[in-house]
């Protein structure tokens, strides 16, 4: 393995540890909400879903004559079944997705930091490029207008504020 595969593989290693971290940190309450929340959203849910409905209107309607009726049309102890159904599992996926966005914005953060070493440091190399320029006696190189603009510190704080003050409100 090269040693740039061997470092990128030591960053994807670093991410494959800090999610197993994340996953590994939820309370049994939060690792059963997500379970719920995700085989709500599958197809096997979906299907169960409709094969009972079915089978709850067959039934209430007198085709499976095994079965007496217990539910007569306009099937109101249903409709509060699947009401109170919607209202649990609701609940479920948005506190599943709650924990996603956190999981996002530490992700964010994450991003943000090191976006801003990586800027700190090409600014850095410009401006060592810029004096290796001028001691070559480079000068056009080293003057140039665009290499003199991307080797100044860049105000984060400053970049924000133009960005706030040019974007739309939401």
């Amino acid at each position: 393995m090269s040693k740039n595969s061997t470092h990128t593989q030591s960053h994807i290693d670093s991410i494959a540890r800090q999610e197993h971290e994340f996953l590994e940190q939820r309370t049994l309450l939060e690792r059963a909400s997500d379970r719920i929340a995700g085989f709500a959203g599958s197809v096997f849910f979906v299907l169960i879903h409709v094969l009972l409905v079915l089978f709850w209107v067959l039934t209430n309607l007198n085709r499976v004559p095994w079965i007496p009726r217990f539910d007569p049309y306009p099937f109101s102890l249903l409709g509060v079944i699947v009401a109170v159904e919607a209202v649990v599992l609701s609940s479920f996926i948005l506190m599943r997705q709650n924990r996603m966005a956190k999981r996002g914005e530490r992700r964010d953060h994450l991003n943000l930091q090191v976006d801003l070493i990586a800027e700190k440091e090409v600014t850095k190399l410009l401006q060592m490029v810029q004096a290796i320029c001028e001691h070559m006696g480079l000068k056009h190189i080293a003057e140039d207008k665009e290499v003199e603009e991307f080797s100044q510190k860049t105000s984060v704080e400053t970049l924000a504020q133009s960005l706030e003050d040019t974007l739309p409100e939401a």
